[in-house]
């Protein structure tokens, strides 16, 4: 009679810890370790050759650049969420009419700025009144009577 024994199961593999870095990209400083390690561990009568050594170099070389320009488009990115009140500062001295919240009237008031809050663009009008300018029904010159 054969005995059969059963198996842990954390000696499966998807349970075993994992070990080193758990991210899955490399960075400049994982490239600069991988490099110095394989300086370090390389065979004294078959150093690497100049060749070699050079296109590694220029692959760090290229890899911080293509960091540096993240970083810029990054910061450019972050930089453009100003834009919706340029875009909308052309309201500033015209009339608009607006709904008024809980009824179905509108008003109309003077734009006396226009700011940002929360990802939402904002009028504030010369009588102090906030209005989301994507509740704007209509935008007309000052009227001068």
């Amino acid at each position: 009679m054969i005995t059969m024994t059963k198996i842990d199961p954390s000696l499966y593999l998807p349970q075993q810890p994992t070990r080193g870095s758990t991210s899955s990209t490399l960075d400049k400083d994982d490239f600069l370790k991988i490099l110095m390690t394989q300086l370090q561990t390389q065979d004294p009568m078959n150093p690497m050759e100049d060749k070699e050594f050079i296109s590694q170099m220029a692959s760090f070389s290229s890899l911080e650049q293509m960091m540096n320009m993240t970083q810029a488009m990054e910061k450019m990115a972050d930089s453009q969420t100003f834009v919706p009140v340029v875009q909308y500062s052309s309201l500033i001295g015209k009339e608009v009419s607006y709904p008024v919240e809980g009824d179905s009237e509108t008003e109309m008031g003077v734009v006396a700025a226009v700011s940002q809050k929360d990802g939402e663009t904002w009028l504030e009008m010369e009588d102090g009144t906030q209005v989301d300018v994507q509740s704007v029904l209509r935008i007309s010159q000052l009227s001068t009577e």
